[in-house]
């Protein structure tokens, strides 16, 4: 599995961006593909995830309402849509994956800890007021 991130750029408070996550390896099958985020000066952190099989969807709980993630089996990508965008979303924004046979706690737990394995280079979103 090899990431690579799209979609990234410069927007307007309050506007919408559409992320995209595609494999330029193999393909996502029995994968959890994930989102993540590192602001300028702060720690990475955990959006959510989606399950590539079951399409199960799982978000931080500071993450629900304004962040969406989808998947696109024909197009095998995973996308992060991004809603009434803030400043403080002004980050690079990263896809990982993880092989998903673990069960949905293990995943979870991998996710909380930011450990999945194959990570793609990144997106910058930076917001402007």
């Amino acid at each position: 599995v090899q990431l690579v991130e799209s979609g990234g750029g410069l927007v307007q408070a309050g506007g919408s961006l559409r992320l995209a996550c595609e494999d330029s390896g193999v393909d996502f099958d029995d994968y959890a593909i994930g989102w993540f985020r590192q602001a300028p000066g702060k720690e990475r952190e955990g959006i959510g995830y989606i399950s590539w099989n079951d399409r199960y969807t799982y978000y931080i709980d500071s993450m629900k309402g304004r962040f969406t993630i989808s998947m696109d089996a024909a197009d095998k990508a995973v996308y992060l849509r991004i809603d009434n965008l803030k400043p403080e979303d002004t980050a690079v924004y990263y896809c990982a994956a993880e092989p998903a046979n673990g069960g949905s706690s293990w995943l979870r737990s991998r996710f909380r800890r930011l450990d999945f394995r194959r990570w793609g280079q990144g997106t910058q979103v930076t917001v402007s007021s």
